[in-house]
């Protein structure tokens, strides 16, 4: 553990968490600094207010209770981040952290980056440089505006520090640290792993199985769109059963559409972080529009097909098990046939090692205070 530090003293960092992806990002973090003794304060934001979609995760990967909630809940994209600001300033006016730590795409990243920037606290951004170069996607708007207004670019991979680097950022805003994802994977991967016993008689499997999730509004708000996916894992189910847990949104679409799916595409309901990382370290395959589960499945050596037509991502296609296989149905089919006979090469990108926390949390001590640490004016 490195104890070098800029500071005189420790430093006050808070740390936003507001969606359930956020959670296995705070985590080593989190427990990184208060390894170096630095004051934290944990904010949940409450973008994800059910606790099937937060709750269980904070309980699950042992973080605290937070110190702040700001319980925002859901709405359109202006309401919902407007919200998370209004809610949000009061907090750092009263409480006056001197790093804000955000992590991801989500409204709650952008929001209180953008409060934070405004207020005078050095912004740090976790995952930092990650581009889809898709504008239609709300979480690359937020993910670019966030890079904008944050001291520290904390990039998970070497293509996104090839993406900042283009952008003009300067060297010493850019920090390689690794993938925190992975830090709370690794860590958990073995009482993971001790569940799937159980959960493959509660989900009666016997033998291989494939795994899916859908919730990008692309996907699933149309149901023009998310029928003929579904008709695609249906024809995938005869070949080995899919599992899919079932997203609001995606119920939501589902409840009028009286299509009939058979019996071996099970749709079930969500499932906690360890769950889910139990029935991905055995998949057959994983079929997904998530970014993360792009990266757990790359990690853990286990094919993933992305139903998207682009991926912030591309490192887990180059060096991991990804392949980028588009919404055609015909064309999923087809791969995931091939990959279910061939399988794919384990392969895993440098620094997805579990220390991606601490490196975060030394590269922060070492940075110092605002009044020795340049703003990113000159851009």
């Amino acid at each position: 553990m490195s104890q070098t530090s800029a500071w005189a003293s420790p430093p006050h960092v808070m740390l936003i968490a507001g969606a359930r992806p956020n959670f296995p990002k705070l985590k080593p973090v989190l427990d990184a600094f208060e390894a170096r003794s630095c004051r934290t304060t944990f904010v949940h934001t409450g973008q994800h207010y059910d606790s099937a979609l937060s709750g269980i995760f904070l309980d699950e990967l042992g973080i605290r209770k937070p110190d702040r909630s700001l319980e925002v809940g859901s709405g359109k994209h202006g309401a919902q981040t407007a919200r998370l600001m209004s809610s949000f300033e009061p907090v750092v006016e009263e409480l006056q952290p001197d790093v804000i730590v955000v992590a991801g795409d989500v409204n709650s990243t952008v929001a209180c980056a953008l409060v934070g920037a405004k207020l005078g606290c050095l912004i740090a951004h976790v995952e930092a440089g990650l581009r889809s170069r898709d504008w239609a996607m709300p979480e690359e708007v937020n993910r670019v505006v966030t890079d904008r207004l944050s001291d520290y670019l904390l990039a998970p991979s070497a293509d996104a520090v090839t993406n900042l680097e283009a952008e003009g950022y300067r060297a010493d805003q850019i920090h390689l640290v690794g993938n925190v994802m992975i830090d709370t994977l690794l860590t958990n991967r073995a009482r993971a792993v001790q569940r799937l016993p159980e959960l493959r008689n509660q989900l009666a499997i016997d033998g291989r199985y494939a795994l899916a999730t859908l919730h990008r509004p692309s996907n699933v708000d149309d149901p023009e769109q998310l029928l003929p996916l579904l008709e695609a894992l249906a024809q995938i189910s005869a070949d080995v059963p899919v599992y899919l847990p079932v997203h609001p949104r995606t119920r939501s679409t589902l409840g009028n559409s009286g299509i009939d799916l058979p019996d071996t595409l099970h749709l079930v309901e969500p499932f906690g972080y360890l769950d889910f990382l139990a029935l991905q370290s055995q998949a057959a395959v994983v079929l997904t529009d998530s970014g993360g589960i792009q990266e757990e499945t790359t990690a853990l050596g286990v094919p993933c097909l992305t139903l998207r037509t682009n991926t912030e991502r591309p490192i887990t296609i180059t060096e991991g098990t990804n392949e980028l296989v588009g919404t055609n149905p015909a064309r999923i089919i087809e791969a995931a046939k091939r990959v279910l006979r061939d399988g794919v090469e384990p392969r895993c990108p440098a620094l997805w090692d579990g220390k991606a926390g601490e490196r975060i949390a030394d590269v922060i001590l070492a940075g110092g205070p605002p009044a020795i640490r340049k703003r990113p004016t000159d851009l």
